[in-house]
């Protein structure tokens, strides 16, 4: 990966990761519906973008699944998860997406991950796990599930928009957004408590934490992955992502004074020995000028 690339999805890997943190907040602290944030949140992104919808992409039906899975279908399922099972233990099984995402880039695109790469995602994996992991062990439940769902979902998602071929990031955004808030608001409508009062009492800093997630999230850092998904193959971008949970976890501790521990550091230092092992160990074709986005 070029290192101007690199450096911009260490951005949008940021943006993601403070964008959890405010996220976090707005809920516990402000009691905001969080469906019914991300279906505004989508709501808004659509209608900004909905002249991009135009002309239609051919073929449209992969376009609306891919949509549908990189939207509504993640961020609805890994809600759902959190208000079944605790953050820390759907975080960890969130992370399974990276493995998910390069077996799929193997069946589906056909890509080369190869020993050392391999080696790579796990290390990432295994030193995030460790980062994250509070002790008290990952119990199964239906909250667990919905996120081990969410997770297959983005990473489906994203291999078959990378064998769909090159469409413009801010077209696909618009897609996503199409598909994803009608169903979310109605899903929010009729199963949380009183959304639309609870989100519009929170004032100002749910309309901030809002226009924070259009355009700094969705409109800017989103946008930049795609682009970024598009010029690279999936097994390489994927544990790249590992980046962003460390970044949340380093957030919370010098913004909301979470705790830092030996075992923090460990996993710390794993994950990054196992990221510059994924970016080391690429195929040859993999090493070529990408292709500039049409």
């Amino acid at each position: 990966m070029r290192p101007l690339d690199l450096l911009l999805y260490a951005a949008v890997c940021l943006i993601w990761a403070l964008n959890l943190i405010v996220s976090r907040v707005l809920f516990s602290e402000f009691g905001v519906a969080p469906i019914f944030y991300a279906a505004a949140r989508f709501l808004i992104v659509a209608a900004i973008l909905s002249p991009l919808l135009r002309p239609l992409p051919r073929p449209l039906l992969p376009i609306l699944g891919i949509g549908f899975l990189m939207g509504a279908c993640h961020f609805g399922l890994m809600f759902l998860g959190l208000s079944h099972a605790t953050s820390s233990s759907v975080s960890i099984v969130l992370q399974t997406a990276i493995p998910i995402t390069a077996l799929l880039s193997v069946l589906l695109l056909g890509e080369q991950v190869g020993l050392a790469r391999g080696a790579g995602i796990a290390l990432a994996l295994g030193g995030v796990i460790l980062v994250m992991w509070d002790g008290e062990g990952a119990s199964i439940s239906l909250g667990l599930a919905f996120a081990f769902v969410s997770a297959i979902a983005i990473s489906l998602g994203q291999v078959l928009l990378k064998r769909y071929g090159a469409i413009k990031p801010l077209t696909m955004q618009a897609w996503i957004a199409f598909v994803s808030a009608p169903p979310m608001l109605a899903y929010s409508l009729l199963a949380e408590t009183t959304p639309v009062t609870s989100s519009l009492g929170a004032g100002w800093p749910f309309f901030a934490a809002l226009a924070f997630s259009v355009v700094a999230v969705t409109l800017l850092a989103t946008t930049l992955y795609l682009g970024i998904l598009q010029r690279y193959p999936a097994s390489v971008v994927a544990p790249l992502g590992l980046m962003m949970p460390l970044m949340t976890v380093l957030m919370g501790i010098l913004l909301l004074g979470e705790g830092f521990d030996l075992r923090m550091a460990v996993g710390g230092i794993i994950a990054l020995v196992g990221l510059v092992l994924v970016l080391r160990q690429q195929a040859p074709r993999d090493a070529e000028q990408p292709r500039e986005m049409t």
